[in-house]
């Protein structure tokens, strides 16, 4: 079922693949431009001009004080919890349970992303929202990022971040407050695509909600609205491996500058990104589009792994598909809709940009979230 309408997709080229020189790069040209050119808006730490070395990073150490950008909510009970994925990565996450549970046996889900963030960003805003509707909701950290471990810092892995979904549906499954036949997930943004990946191969996950979601692997390798041509993507993949080159004579990976640090002139939904990443409404030191940046390797392990190749696969069970009206990131959504089998959904929020859907609980369509699941989660 189609809820809303969907018209054609306006193609425009990205502003991240316009220049190409016909000289040899220098390394300096290779972090500006070519490493920039393939990757999504969240990846915005590799769009500033200039670039520096971190050598070393850590894990955050786990913090029990509230500090999460929402406001706490009464209604839930919350507790800090670590747990393993299946390479061994001690993973973070923020649980959220309803007060009012007594001794039942709950639904529950796990929620990640966006792609950048922390849980205590967006995902958690979803799980405190869950929870205080009658769900058992676990946000929770993705390798190598914000609280949860794993070397070097702020990579990202198409493999490794989808397992990390199953990872937290091991976890929350143990749980005795939760009916391990009776698990879903979230994801938002860039983890949409993960979530997506992860319900395919994970025949435990009973039903999957893909919020604003990115398909990292498709904007990485072939750019916006797959601008990006096959010559230009070998010579970005040349250029990856120069850096490779200089990463291992280094010992340690390069970054870029801190993210979404705006010049000025940038395209609507940078602005938009920053408006959420970079101000009071989204900001936390620990998310990667606040305040740090991915390793410009990164996109290696997206270029060649289409993470949605198997979507059909989620068939019986169902998924439905949230996105925003006015997103620059719909067709995404709108592809992968079409590629799924039923039964599916898809909801498209009127006036809402991609960020929207972030954080603005009168805009994310809650009721609509609670009706899926509660149909699709029943014993």
């Amino acid at each position: 079922m189609r809820i809303g309408s969907i018209p054609t997709q306006t193609h425009r080229r990205s502003p991240m693949s316009m220049h190409r020189s016909n000289t040899k790069p220098s390394a300096y040209d290779i972090q500006r431009r070519a490493l920039l050119k393939l990757t999504g808006a969240s990846l915005a730490a590799f769009g500033a001009a200039s670039m520096f070395n971190v050598p070393t990073a850590e894990a955050q150490t786990m913090s029990n004080e509230w500090d999460k950008v929402f406001p706490r909510s009464q209604k839930v009970d919350h507790e800090k919890v670590t747990f393993k994925n299946r390479y061994g990565i001690t993973l973070s996450g923020d649980l959220y349970l309803p007060k009012d549970r007594a001794d039942q046996r709950l639904s529950a889900l796990a929620v990640g992303g966006p792609f950048g963030a922390v849980k205590e960003q967006s995902s958690g805003i979803y799980a405190q929202s869950m929870a205080e509707r009658g769900f058992v909701a676990l946000a929770f950290d993705p390798s190598y990022t914000g609280e949860s471990g794993g070397e070097p810092r702020n990579v990202a892995s198409p493999d490794i971040n989808t397992e990390d979904f199953s990872a937290a549906v091991d976890f929350i499954g143990l749980r005795p407050e939760v009916d391990r036949e009776r698990i879903g997930v979230i994801g938002i943004c860039g983890w949409g695509g993960m979530a997506l990946n992860a319900v395919a191969s994970d025949k435990r996950i009973k039903a999957v909600v893909a919020s604003t979601m990115y398909d990292m692997t498709r904007v990485m390798s072939k750019g916006y609205n797959d601008a990006v041509t096959l010559q230009q993507r070998a010579q970005t993949l040349e250029q990856l491996g120069q850096q490779r080159w200089a990463d291992a004579e280094n010992g340690y990976p390069a970054y870029g500058p801190v993210s979404l640090e705006l010049k000025g002139g940038e395209p609507q939904f940078m602005v938009e990104y920053a408006d959420y990443y970079k101000t009071p409404r989204g900001f936390h030191p620990r998310a990667v589009n606040s305040n740090a940046s991915w390793s410009l390797t990164t996109p290696l392990s997206f270029m060649n792994m289409p993470i949605l190749t198997y979507i059909a696969e989620i068939s019986p069970r169902p998924v439905l598909f949230i996105h925003g009206e006015k997103a620059h990131s719909r067709y995404f959504s709108e592809t992968a809709f079409a590629a799924a089998a039923e039964p599916k959904e898809f909801v498209i929020v009127p006036g809402a940009n991609h960020t929207d859907l972030y954080d603005k609980i009168d805009v994310i369509p809650f009721d609509r979230l609670i009706s899926f699941f509660n149909q699709h989660l029943s014993v």
